[in-house]
């Protein structure tokens, strides 16, 4: 890597943007000046035993800046990007506004790091829930194809903030003292309970959030005829998103081959002895960086003929399902 990167963080004083901070820090990226950027201004944050502070996004702030990593909201980086890319900072985007460009690069380091070769000044970071499924089916793809995926996931709620993860905190507290519980951040109470509902319905009444896995999933294996059917969940889990992964494959595959296959591929770790009650969970899989896979098992609904397993996997959303990811993608980009 290069000395003297001028990056940029906009968005940094939210959950995701001060992860990638914590993350440039963690995985000494060399930083020359890190300016950090939000809507507004007025405070400090810590980085490398110092304070830098917080300022106002303008249309100066990009001037200088070799790579600029955005963790705004989809309105705010489709006004903001094409300025940076002006100024002549490569973006790297966590919101979902270029994800299914294609004139953008959609990229998960591990598994299609070749497709920035294209990019023109964009490149997009994959949704949290796509990124933790793909780590682990990418590697089972290229050994004998996946043509069908179904999923499931449990999303915990700081996928939707500090808002989530303040809101579960005090509702659990409100319980426990009897108190009436309030409800904000999400449709409906959320700690001991569970919502099927994760951004908008649309097309035949899938919210937005399972379109993306099957569009993204798509974009990112070079698979336009993937079937994808998706169910989104949120569960009053504090950090980690788990997920219920059924695929059908092209080519038979045994579960004994799959953990081989995973136990080398980059960014996961094989958790898999369930008699030993050993298996992904998000209390173990929060605040680091690898995508625990276990249950892997035959799907036992296939007709004959028919080849396929069923997996589970736990990841941290906010690092590797997105402030990790995008740091990755920045360290490629000026390597």
């Amino acid at each position: 890597m290069n000395n003297g990167v001028n990056v940029a963080v906009f968005g940094a004083t939210g959950a995701v943007g001060a992860e990638m901070v914590k993350v440039l820090e963690e995985r000494n990226f060399a930083v020359n000046n890190l300016r950090l950027l939000a809507s507004r201004g007025g405070r400090s944050m810590k980085w490398r035993g110092g304070d830098v502070p917080v300022e106002a996004v303008t249309l100066a702030s990009f001037e200088g800046i070799d790579a600029a990593l955005f963790a705004v909201e989809g309105d705010v980086s489709r006004e903001w990007a094409p300025l940076a890319v002006r100024s002549g900072a490569v973006v790297i985007d966590n919101s979902s506004a270029f994800r299914m460009d294609p004139d953008v690069p959609l990229v998960v380091p591990e598994i299609n790091e070749e497709d920035m070769v294209t990019h023109k000044g964009i490149i997009a970071n994959p949704n949290c829930s796509t990124i933790i499924a793909l780590i682990a089916l990418a590697p089972i793809h290229r050994a004998v194809g996946i043509k069908r995926l179904v999923a499931s996931t449990y999303q915990a709620v700081s996928g939707a903030g500090k808002a989530g993860l303040d809101e579960l905190e005090q509702q659990t507290r409100d319980y426990a003292q009897g108190k009436p519980l309030s409800v904000s951040a999400f449709q409906y109470q959320i700690a001991f309970n569970l919502i099927p509902h994760i951004d908008a319905f649309g097309e035949d009444d899938y919210t937005k959030e399972e379109l993306k896995m099957r569009n993204e999933s798509r974009k990112i294996l070079h698979a336009p005829d993937l079937r994808v059917s998706c169910t989104c969940v949120r569960v009053p889990v504090a950090r980690s998103h788990s997920e219920a992964l059924t695929i059908e494959t092209e080519r038979a595959i045994s579960p004994e081959e799959a953990r081989e296959i995973l136990k080398t591929a980059p960014g996961v770790k094989v958790v898999d002895a369930p008699l030993d009650k050993k298996y992904p969970m998000p209390l173990d899989t929060a605040d680091q960086d690898l995508i625990y896979v276990g249950r892997i098992r035959p799907d036992q609904s296939l007709d004959p003929g028919k080849h396929g397993l069923v997996l589970w996997v736990s990841g941290d959303q906010i690092r590797k399902g997105a402030a990790t990811n995008a740091v990755q993608i920045a360290e490629v980009v000026i390597s």
